[in-house]
């Protein structure tokens, strides 16, 4: 009978082949990115070794660390990466002059709804990342930084849409956004199949200063 680790290690040995064949035409750099990227979110940063990457990589460990100095190194450089294009994403919902505030929160809340129905989804990357690191790596700085400006985004759109409460709206937002994403992790949709619903009664049922 098989065990679990022998699946964990078939889905490892799979997936990997998988990512490889769609690396070739692209630099050492970019290639062990994407790789590291793939294997970390599916396996964990602490699961996936260099050697594990540098073969998906299609490449060996003295180019990887020409690269990156250390798997440290390439666990902020993956961080980074990540963070980088989730502030792009806000700033193509959240933005300045794309419409009103509430289209903004309408579109933000679209975009919650395609990330929870992503088959492929098993929470946020970032997160993960941030509960196997040590408090003091430096990849976690990088992490809560992206969280705050996420959280305050939220609340400026909040703030313009004269909601009265914009702090702690964004708060309860922000909560139940991360907590769905957790909860996909531990055992299918359940709760976070009727997060947008909640969403959108919380943002309707909240005050709102009439507009002047």
């Amino acid at each position: 009978m098989s065990t679990a680790l022998d699946k964990d290690l078939r889905n490892f040995s799979k997936l990997r082949s998988e990512i490889s064949g769609s690396l070739a035409e692209k630099p050492p750099r970019e290639r062990i990115l994407l790789a590291a990227r793939e294997l970390f979110y599916r396996f964990g940063v602490h699961t996936v070794g260099v050697e594990a990457v540098a073969e998906t990589a299609l490449t060996n460990k003295m180019t990887l660390y020409r690269h990156f100095r250390s798997k440290d190194d390439l666990i902020v450089a993956y961080v980074e990466q990540l963070a980088g294009e989730n502030v792009a994403t806000l700033d193509r919902l959240l933005g300045e002059g794309l419409g009103t505030p509430q289209q903004k929160l309408a579109a933000w809340i679209d975009h919650v709804e395609d990330v929870l129905s992503n088959k492929s989804e098993r929470g946020c990357a970032l997160a993960n990342a941030a509960v196997e690191l040590d408090a003091g790596h430096p990849a976690r700085g990088v992490i809560e930084d992206y969280k705050r400006r996420k959280h305050d985004r939220l609340v400026n759109v909040f703030r313009a849409a004269r909601y009265r409460e914009p702090e702690r709206l964004a708060d309860e937002v922000f909560l139940l956004f991360e907590g769905a994403r957790i909860s996909l992790q531990c055992g299918g949709s359940g709760p976070a199949s009727r997060l947008v619903a909640m969403l959108r009664s919380l943002l309707a049922a909240s005050p709102r200063d009439d507009a002047r």
